[in-house]
């Protein structure tokens, strides 16, 4: 299974970076945002996506059972040899740059991060943070559907990868913790100021950037789906499938109604599109596909562990310069926030009945907002107007990105409380000189965030006490 890594458990690369204090690498790009005019634009850096096991990749050999043994305590709450011997064996599998790393260097950095990880958590359930159950349900059904597969395979995968069920929810229970604390300690800590985000346009525009800044891309794609443990023979004709598409493609065929006849994505409903967004917000498998391929150019088919996609390019553009198209979304919404007296799951079952009756048409969908929202939007019907690529929480865009306009989404949990979205229009647009100054100031806040959380996350580890026992083997 391709791991896409977009949304909330630890990237094995972050744990390397991390242990030299450039914990940066813990936050996917493009996840820190300002909050803006209503409490679901980004609110801080987040960490990248559950590790799923790839389908593709036969079952390794079982590892011998580790000694169990305390290797350090955090405050007095310990760290096991199994925990970091299971960790170095995730990053180990996953990164051929920590395989040719030497084992007790690998497994140190690993120690340390574990110990920065404990730290973060422990401070999170002084603060009286919670992730309840449903919120941990959403992540879970998020990451498969990032890997194109059924919650129950994922399961199962991750199961034949020797991760528990359990063990695995229990790694998106922290992680969303974790998110929640940063956003909370370090989030309203960084501000841009008006000169600092003209600046910024003005280098982009004279092709000097103080900020490097990864390009915006507009990508479709046709996925050709190879199921687990495929014979070479269904592997070879899933490629001649593939090949085949993007000889058609090339050859003028319309790129959209392929992807609406054959391919084997959620998202072919709108024709591949996957819409105008940074670079480094796409798995870097189709980045780098797509390097040398011009502005409506199909690239050459490439191998996930989903199967083999074949991508066109639907856009490229700079962010900051004025010339940029981006494809925004109008979007609505009615918000419920976490409240004592009502928890998720019921917050959760109002708004579902919210879309059963609109779906009815026995009750109109900005009458409910008005009536039941609560945020500044509710006296506009939810609407939150035009909306840029990477201006709300993670959470939501995902929900926002994969509707049809006029479709409504299932209740989505955020960490502001539970929504029920609903996509109106979409366009490709310039941006305005204001959206243009907007996206200048997310960019820099992007880059201060991570340099405060750097600073943040090792004052955390500072304060902690920590005691090493017997060395990790």
């Amino acid at each position: 299974m391709k791991n896409t890594r977009s949304l909330l458990t630890l990237a094995c690369l972050g744990l390397l970076a991390a242990s030299a204090g450039a914990q940066q690498g813990l936050r996917p790009p493009g996840s820190t945002r300002g909050v803006g005019i209503t409490d679901i634009m980004r609110a801080g850096p987040r960490l990248a996506a559950p590790a799923a096991p790839r389908a593709s990749a036969p079952a390794g050999p079982a590892v011998q059972r580790a000694a169990e043994f305390i290797v350090a305590l955090v405050n007095s709450e310990p760290i096991t040899n199994t925990e970091v011997q299971s960790r170095v064996a995730t990053v180990l599998r996953d990164n051929p740059e920590a395989e040719r790393m030497p084992r007790a260097e690998v497994t140190k950095i690993v120690l340390e991060r574990l110990i920065a990880e404990r730290a973060q958590l422990q401070l999170a359930k002084e603060s009286g943070i919670n992730v309840d159950e449903v919120a941990i349900d959403q992540a879970e059904q998020t990451v498969a559907r990032q890997n194109e597969v059924s919650v129950e395979e994922l399961r199962r995968r991750l199961a034949a990868d020797g991760l528990t069920r359990e063990q695995f929810r229990r790694d998106l229970r922290n992680e969303l913790m974790l998110t929640r604390l940063r956003d909370r300690e370090v989030a309203s800590q960084v501000k841009v100021s008006d000169a600092e985000a003209e600046q910024f346009l003005q280098d982009q525009r004279s092709g000097t950037p103080a900020v490097a800044t990864a390009p915006n891309l507009n990508l479709a794609h046709v996925l050709v789906a190879v199921p687990e443990n495929a014979t070479a023979a269904q592997v070879a004709a899933a490629q001649q499938k593939a090949q085949g598409i993007a000889q058609r493609a090339r050859a003028g065929e319309d790129f959209a109604k392929l992807a609406q006849d054959l391919s084997d994505s959620p998202d072919r409903a709108n024709g591949g599109a996957l819409g105008m967004r940074s670079a480094d917000r796409y798995p870097p498998l189709f980045v780098e596909a797509v390097q040398s391929t011009a502005v409506n150019g199909i690239a050459d088919p490439i191998r996930s562990g989903a199967g083999f996609h074949v991508l066109k390019v639907l856009a490229k553009a700079q962010p900051g310069v004025g010339d940029a198209t981006v494809t925004q979304t109008q979007v609505r919404h009615i918000l419920l926030r976490n409240d004592p007296k009502r928890s998720t799951a019921q917050a959760v079952a109002q708004l579902a009945e919210f879309k059963t009756r609109v779906q009815a048409g026995t009750a109109e969908f900005a009458g409910l907002a008005r009536d039941n929202s609560q945020d500044a939007s509710a006296s506009q019907g939810g609407d939150l107007g035009w909306s840029r690529p990477g201006q709300f929480v993670p959470e939501f865009e995902e929900a926002m990105n994969r509707l049809a306009p006029g479709q409504i989404s299932d209740p989505v949990v955020s960490r502001f409380g539970v929504h029920l979205i609903q996509v109106v229009a979409r366009r490709d647009a310039k941006l305005s000189q204001s959206e243009q100054r907007e996206a200048a100031r997310a960019a820099l806040r992007e880059r201060k965030l991570d340099e405060a959380f750097i600073t943040w996350a090792q004052e955390v580890r500072a304060r902690a006490y920590v005691e090493y026992r017997e060395p990790p083997n």
